[in-house]
C-alpha cells in the first residue's frame, strides 16, 4: 500500500499464522535460547505449562504479517521505533494468530516534506481472542513521488 492509501482510524485485520513447536524451537536456537524456548520437556514442567515461543518470535511474525498485507512494494522505508511494546500473553505451538492494525496518525513530516509519518497499533490475538502482542509502531514513508 501506499501511505495515501492510509487513513486515521483505519483497522484491518490480518492472517492467521501459526507457529509450530519446530519454528519456535529453531527461532529460539538462534535468538533466544532461554529452556522455555527451546526445551519441550522442561518447560512442560516450568511456569508456562509448557514451550512457549519467544516475544521477539511473536514481534517477527507480527511483522512478517504485516509486510505481507501492507508494506511489500509500498513507499516504506523505515521506522524509528516504537512508542511501546507489550507481551501480554505466551504464544503456544500451532496457536492460530490474527493481527489487527490500526492507524492511529498520518501526517507529512514536518522537518522534511518529503517524508510521510504514520503511527499505527498492532494487536496479535491467538484462536481464543486473548492479546497476546500490542504495540504502536512508527513507519516513514517515501513521498518524493506521489500526492500526498
Amino acid at each position: 500500500m501506499r501511505f495515501a492509501d492510509f487513513h486515521e482510524g483505519m483497522t484491518a485485520d490480518i492472517g492467521p499464522a501459526t507457529l509450530t513447536e519446530q519454528e519456535i524451537i529453531e527461532f529460539a536456537r538462534h535468538y533466544d535460547p532461554q529452556w522455555f524456548h527451546t526445551d519441550p520437556d522442561r518447560a512442560a514442567s516450568g511456569w508456562h505449562g509448557g514451550l512457549i515461543a519467544s516475544g521477539w518470535h511473536t514481534c517477527s511474525l507480527a511483522m512478517r504479517l504485516t509486510v505481507d498485507n501492507f508494506l511489500q512494494d509500498s513507499d516504506s522505508f523505515g521506522s524509528p521505533g516504537l512508542v511501546y511494546l507489550k507481551w501480554l500473553a505466551p504464544v503456544r505451538p500451532n496457536d492460530v494468530l490474527m493481527l489487527r492494525a490500526t492507524v492511529l496518525e498520518k501526517r507529512v513530516s514536518a522537518k522534511n516534506p518529503l517524508i510521510g509519518v504514520m503511527r499505527w497499533r498492532w494487536q496479535l490475538r491467538n484462536q481464543d481472542q486473548v492479546e497476546v502482542l500490542d504495540l504502536e509502531a512508527t513507519t516513514l514513508f517515501d513521498l518524493k513521488d506521489s500526492s500526498t
